[in-house]
Order: C-alpha cells, then structure tokens, then sequence
C-alpha cells in the first residue's frame, strides 16, 4: 500500500475501473427494490461551479447508499440545453448557439466524470437534441387537437432589447433580468397550456407528497392561490357610458361590498379605450401603463397611479353611481381586468383612495367593539374570517359575522342576478410562446383557407436549423423562408410554418421521464420502464425553483399521465432542496461608483479571538480593502472557487466530503479555506491508518469471547455507529453528522486496545466498517483502501454492514457521580446492577468520600444508564 495519500492516482484508477466494468449502469430488475434518484440537470453554460458540485454530491450519496443497501439504482444526466444564454454567447463569441452549447456539454461531462459521480451516461440526453425534443412536439400536437393547448392574444412582458417574451419571474423590479432594460407591455398571439383546468388536483395532490418540505409544498399552495368569493357586476351607468353593460368583477370578500367608493379598470379595458378617446392626457397615462411589467411583484411594490374616466358604474345593490378609475395596479391579464375598490379594507386601495382624495367607508369593526377604525388596525379586522369582526355601515347587514355576511350579500347578488359564489385560482395558464431561435419550434403550421394546423406525427420533428448566427434583432427564424415556408398538411396549399419557440420550461417539465427510457423512437416513454423507474423517489435540486419548475412538472406528469404513458399522479416522491454555496466578498471602490471585486484568496485577513474579521488586505500590496459580507459565490463578485483548481489540488473527495461536512444539506454552506484543509488532513489520516494496519501483515478471525474490555468497547462504538450513520443517510439525510460520527469512531480507534491478533481482528472489522460508511460521500479513497483491506474483492460488489446487536449489550456501564450537583468521578458497574450496588459503588468512590466530608447523604438520586447524584 502506498505511503501518503495521493488522490490524483487513487481518483485516476477508480474512475478507469469504473467506466471499463460500466459499473452504474442501470438495467429493469424486478427481483430488486429500484431507487431513482436524480439530481436537476444542468445548464451547459461551460464550467461547473460549486453549486453543481454539491447538489450531485449529495444525489451521489444517496444513489451509493442505496446501492450498498442492496437498491438496483437509477442516477442518470442529462443537459437542460436550449435557452437565451446561448444566443447571448454566440451573439458575443461569433458562432452558432448548438456549436457553443455542445462544445460545452462535453467539457463539464468531463468535470462531472472527475467527481466520480455514479452516474449512467448511457442515458445522456440533451432537449436541444431533436431525438429528444421530437416527443414534446408530438404531444404538443396531441393536446392541441383536444384543447388543452390553444392560441389567444395574451399581454405580455417584452424585452425590447433581448426582442422576447419574460415570465413575471424574469422581470425584476420593471427590467429585464439578464438584459436589464425596461420591460414594456405587449399584446401579441400566444400558445398556451390550460394549466389551470389542473389547478385543483395540483393543489390536492401536495398532500400526497409526504417527502417534499413543507415550505416549498407552502409556496405552491400560495401560488396556485385557492381562494372562495363572487363575481359581482356593476351594470353601467347609461348616462355617462352611453350605452348598457355591465362590468364584472371577482373579489374574495363580498362582505366589504357595501364598502366599494370605487372601480378601476386596467389600461386596456374597453371603458378605458372608450374614456381615452378625444383625452389627450388618459391617452398618455395608458400608454404609460401599458410600457410597464405584468409582473404582480413588481405592480405590488410600483407606485399606485390612475386617472379618471369620467365614466360610472352602478353598485348591485345600493344603486349608487361609482366612478370608474384606471389604475396601474390593476392587470388585464387577471379576471376582468377590473376591481372593486374598498379603500377602508384594503391596502392598495387605501394607498389609491387617500392619494385622490376618493371616499374611504368602514364596513367591517371588531365584534367586540373594543377599537375604534384607523388605519392602524383595519387590515386586521379585514384579514379575519371568523366572527371576531362584524359589519357596520352596510345597512340590512349591519351587524352580520364574517360568513353570515359573505352568504347574505351573495344571496342577494344571486337574486338579482349580478353576482354569484365562485371558487378561483391565482393560477393563470402557461403562455410558452418565445420570439427567439434557441428553442424547441413550435409544431404548427399556418393557412390561410384551414387555420393552424398541427404538423402530422410523420412530419416530426419539426428540426430546428442548428448553422444559424443569430444577431439579436428577433428571431433568426423568421427571416429564414427555407424554414418557415411549407405546405398545408390539410390542403396542400402554401402556408407558413410557426416560427416562435417553447419556453426552455417544457423541456425541464418531462426530462425525468425520459430517463427512464431514453434511447425509445417508438413512443415519448416506453410504459414498461415508465412503470418500472417512476417515480424518481429522490429529487435534489435549488429552492428557487420550488414554484415554477416543480409545478410545471407537476402539470406534465398529469399530462403525460392522462394520455397513458405513465401511471403515477406525481412525478417525485421525495424532494431535497439544497442550500447555496456562499464565501466571503472583498472589493474597493472605483472613482466612476463602481465596485473592483477581489477574490477571496487574495486577501489576508486578521480575525479577534472570537473568529470575527477585523482587517482585511490586499495581499498584493498590502492596503486595506472592504469585507462585503457573506453572499453566493458568482462570476460577478469574483468570490467563486473554481471545481476544476480545485480538484487538480486535492482532489475530488476533498470536495466531496467538505460539502457534506460543512453544513446541512438544505442549509447554505459556507466556503471555508481551514474546512478544506481539514478534510484533507481527515483523508490523509484515514489512508495512514489504513496503511499502518495493513502493513502489520493479515488478520486472524477471533472468537467475542477473547476481547478484553477495551475491544468490547470499540466493537459497541462501531455497531452504534453503523446504525446512526445509516439513519443519518436515510431517514434524516444529514451527511454532516454522519461523518461526524464516523470520525468519533476513529478517534474511539485510535485510543483502543488492537494489539495482538484478536485486537487486530476488531480493527479490521472497524476498518472495513469504516470504509463501507465513507464509501458514499468519498468513493475513491475508500476504493483504493478496500482493495488493500480485502484484496480480490470489489468495494462497490459490497453491502451495507449489519448491526451486530450482541456488540451493542454492553456488560458493564460507566455512571457519572456528582456530589451536590458537580460532577466528581465516575463508576464502572456491571450493566444489570442493582440500585443498592450503584449506591455503594458511588458512595466508595475515593473523590466521593473527599467532597462528602463525612457528611451523611440525605438523598442518593441514580438515574439509570447515566449518573448518580448525592445528596449532602
């Protein structure tokens, strides 16, 4: 066995063995329990950064410990390979966007490879491929032909400097969030999933999902955003409008009705357009309107603006005249694109009503008329839906709870005809229509005499042309008439191909199904494996995408579910969301206002007793610089560290076993230079033990009956600890404390009796142990170090080691012994004492009898397993 630990030639070797024996490749085994775990794919963006690193280490942990458990497992990768960054890139390095995105998908294939992650590169898929995005086009055409995908002219978020459409999620605070320019307002024809005709099994379908966190099951609920309430509608008012109608709204609390002072429709509602003609100054504030963000966030946080039309609407029920607003805080796309205005209930409107000087009525007051209204406490008395409020101001319903005002007002709604009870979602359907080339086409064609037609299942895929440059002025290819221009499949005619792209969302939403049979050209999935691989029962991947990914996946699942391809209702049974990775950020600041971000590693730092920095400078000449906090590791604050440096200098079980160490899996971790170096200085001494044990030549069996009690006490630390960190992995999937416990179990080793041959039996069984635990988090150290404790044996042919539980009956116990509480000795007794012979044990203790001073004790309290107090 080699002298030191050298992880370049260890990591060299397992990996080689690896791949030459195909060792994780994944084959349908029924006389196995199957695990699938999958970690999310990644962006071909060309490098890896530590983020990557650490959610397919832990995935990789779990997938190793499953198989030692004797799981037949599933980890496939993948690449999420279409999207804007690509474009960007080729836009900026010349080239074509499939040529960048291929030439790094084999780059950071190599990375993940120096990992040594477990993974079946057999099932290697890119959505950028059209083997792959041919099935999404082929149940594209599927669910167009039933409805459940259509076309409607939708407002929308418009980048005018990327020229595509943003979802809400993309737009921050009113700009776009790579380009970073002013979002502005479109309406434009859209392809769209009926996501909201599953809006309800989505939200009643978290409760299957025992494995998922809570907070992230919390974040959907909150976005699909149940809520119970009623349409009401205000009819015109024929005097200023001109003509009848009625103006429909839905609010969730139809008890402050009798509040409402006012309405506001959005920029584009038909009274707006109507009130705007011939008014100069409306024409101009719905224009301004119309530029801003369709992002609720963002009109949640902008300045609440409007205008009035001169126009009024009828209140249902106290026949009121009510004047009709426009307003930047109301959206078209939502409901009616119209809301009823009850400034003393609400705070958008309050902000509005006291900013106009509209009327503000209280409708709602404590039960217990115990406060008076202000503006301090009525978003309390609003929030409440039980009888703790009651309505005034409201006429016949004066005095009325919560419900029996909300079913009052309805009721009387029903009766005339202007309102009745209806459940909503927040939910809005899914528009994937992008205006951009680096995408999955869209397969439709347009005709003049049929409309749009679905391309013919022979006819896919719809290719997308990869040789393209594009220039940033809108998509490629609608300039290109090779591409677009074809025939009608109804009538021959000429017609003209859809030349928008999916949202990179669709391809995310299925890929984990693939997987399953990623090589099928006969179908989207092949149902036996469907059946066999799915669900993924372990899931890992960033919270920030516990809303949109998730759900849309979700949605698809239930989709591909509903057309017999697969048979689960939800795709993932499990779910870890993983914390960031974060360091420290240094910078000085530049004459223009701008920030000069240092990296970490050059920067030597003073730290006061308790580890806080006190000074930091700049190790090329020595002058101050500022300590910008503790924030995730990126390109733009220069306080990233790079995996590929990173591994050539110590290795990649390094990394590995400081990322699981360091902090909890779903807690941020933070990058820490002594933390790096104590797990390689942990990994040397395991090698060094190892060595020294196996250069002391081979080990005879013993018989339990020979060990002295030194190895009776290693063999109960070791079967304690197999149990923990087998919990720990499992149910709790807390890799930290598991190699906490391991490392105890090794300093229990180093301070044992394994003298002799019997000793020497016990520490190679604490060894092989040892090496089967770690095996998961650091499998190539552990490899080399099974093949020299077990030569001809395979460590990955191995199984999780058993609990001896006759190792865990221990025939003695040490007890503390405390004196009037403080702790002064301690006693061994055999397992099965009795009180009375722990009682004299302690009390014949030498430092006992000390701090006694011939006291009598007036109490000897013995708690069992633990210590034993007396009382003087």
């Amino acid at each position: 066995m080699q002298e030191h630990y050298s992880p370049r030639e260890l990591e060299a070797a397992a990996q080689q063995k690896w791949l030459k024996t195909a060792a994780f490749k994944a084959v349908e085994d029924a006389s196995r329990p199957k695990y699938y775990a999958l970690s999310m794919f990644p962006y071909p963006s060309g490098k890896l950064h530590m983020g990557h690193v650490r959610n397919y280490t832990i995935t990789d942990v779990l997938a190793r410990f499953k198989r030692l458990q004797g799981f037949n497992v599933l980890q496939p990768m993948g690449w999420d390979a279409f999207g804007l960054p690509a474009e960007n890139a080729a836009m900026k390095n010349g080239g074509a966007p499939a040529a960048w995105t291929y030439a790094n998908i084999e780059y950071m294939k190599t990375q993940l490879d120096s990992l040594g992650f477990a993974l079946d590169w057999e099932r290697e898929l890119a959505t950028c491929k059209p083997d792959y995005y041919r099935w999404e086009q082929w149940l594209f055409t599927r669910l167009f032909e039933k409805g459940v995908i259509y076309k409607k002219n939708g407002v929308v978020n418009w980048d005018p400097v990327d020229q595509t459409v943003l979802a809400n999620e993309q737009v921050v605070d009113g700009r776009g969030w790579r380009s970073g320019a002013l979002v502005e307002k479109r309406e434009i024809p859209m392809y769209y999933f009926r996501i909201t005709d599953y809006a309800e099994q989505l939200l009643a379908d978290l409760d299957q999902l025992d494995g998922w966190p809570e907070q992230v099951k919390t974040m959907q609920r909150n976005w699909i955003g149940k809520s119970y309430g009623s349409d009401v509608v205000f009819p015109y008012d024929e005097a200023s409008i001109g003509h009848a109608g009625e103006l429909k709204v839905y609010t969730t609390r139809p008890d402050t009705l009798m509040g409402a002072t006012y309405v506001a429709v959005a920029a584009e509602h038909p009274l707006a357009t109507q009130a705007a003609a011939g008014n100069a100054e409306l024409q101009a504030f719905i224009a301004e309107c119309k530029s801003g963000s369709v992002a609720e966030a963002d009109v949640a946080k902008m300045e609440k603006k409007g205008m009035p039309t001169g126009l009024f609407v009828i209140h249902p029920l106290t026949g009121e005249r009510l004047p009709v607003w426009v307003a930047n805080y109301v959206l078209w796309g939502y409901g009616e694109g119209a809301v009823m205005a009850v400034p003393a209930h609400d705070e958008r409107d309050f902000e509005f009503a006291n900013k106009y000087q509209l009327p503000i009525k209280q409708v709602i007051t404590l039960a217990s008329g115990d406060a008076e209204y202000d503006a301090a406490n009525w978003q309390e008395w609003y929030g409440a839906k039980d009888d703790s409020v009651k309505t005034v101001n409201s006429g016949k319903y004066d005095g009325l709870g919560y419900q029996a005002a909300f079913d009052a007002i309805i009721g009387d709604l029903q009766a005339k005809n202007q309102g009745q009870k209806k459940t909503q979602y927040r939910l809005r359907d899914w528009g994937i229509s992008r205006q951009r080339y680096w995408g999955c086409p869209i397969p439709i064609i347009h005709c003049a005499s049929c409309g749009d037609v679905p391309v013919p299942e022979k006819d896919l895929p719809v290719t997308l042309p990869e040789n393209v440059h594009p220039d940033g002025a809108g998509s490629p290819l609608a300039k290109m008439p090779e591409f677009y221009e074809t025939s009608c499949p109804k009538c021959g005619g000429a017609a003209k191909r859809e030349t928008d792209t999916m949202d990179t969302f669709v391809e995310s939403s299925w890929y984990y199904a693939r997987y399953a049979s990623p090589k099928c050209d006969t179908a989207m999935v092949d149902k036996k494996a469907a059946d066999y691989w799915l669900q993924v029962d372990q899931y890992v991947g960033g919270i920030e995408h516990a809303i949109l990914h998730l759900l849309y996946a979700r949605f698809f699942h239930k989709l591909m579910r509903d057309e017999g391809l697969v048979s689960s209702d939800e795709p993932f049974k499990s779910l870890l969301t993983q914390g960031m990775v974060v360091c420290e950020t240094f910078y000085r600041d530049l004459p223009n206002g701008a920030k000069d971000w240092i990296a970490p590693q050059d920067v030597d730092l003073t730290r006061d007793a308790k580890g806080k920095i006190v000074a930091a400078t700049h190790r090329a000449d020595g002058l101050p610089v500022v300590v910008g906090g503790i924030e995730k590791m990126s390109k733009s604050k220069n306080n990233g560290v790079d995996p590929q440096e990173f591994i050539e200098k110590y290795g990649a079980d390094t990394a590995r076993l400081f990322m699981m160490f360091a902090a909890p899996p779903e807690q941020s971790l933070e990058w820490s230079d002594a933390g790096v170096e104590g797990a390689f200085r942990f990994l040397k001494r395991l090698w060094k033990s190892a060595r020294e044990h196996v250069e002391a030549g081979v080990v005879v069996p013993y018989s339990a009956g020979e060990l002295n009690a030194s190895q009776k006490e290693l063999r109960f630390k070791l079967h304690s600890t197999i149990q923990k960190v087998a919990d720990d992995y499992g149910r709790r999937q807390q890799f930290n404390t598991a190699i906490a416990a391991v490392m105890e179990l090794l300093n229990a080793y180093d301070k044992a009796d394994t003298s002799g041959e019997t000793g020497r039996a016990v520490a190679q069984e604490v060894l092989e142990a040892v090496t089967l635990l770690l095996s998961p988090i650091v499998p190539h150290v552990c490899d080399g170090i099974w093949s020299e404790l077990k030569p001809g044996t395979e460590l990955l042919a191995q199984a999780w080691p058993n609990v001896d539980e006759a190792a865990l009956v221990k025939s003695e116990i040490e007890l503390m012994v405390q004196v009037a509480g403080k702790l002064r000795g301690s006693v061994t007794v055999a397992a099965d004492a009795s009180k009375d012979a722990i009682e004299a044990a302690a009390l014949a203790h030498e430092n006992v009898i000390k701090f006694m001073e011939g006291k009598p004790a007036k109490k000897i309290i013995v708690v069992p397993g633990r210590l034993v107090n007396i009382v003087v």
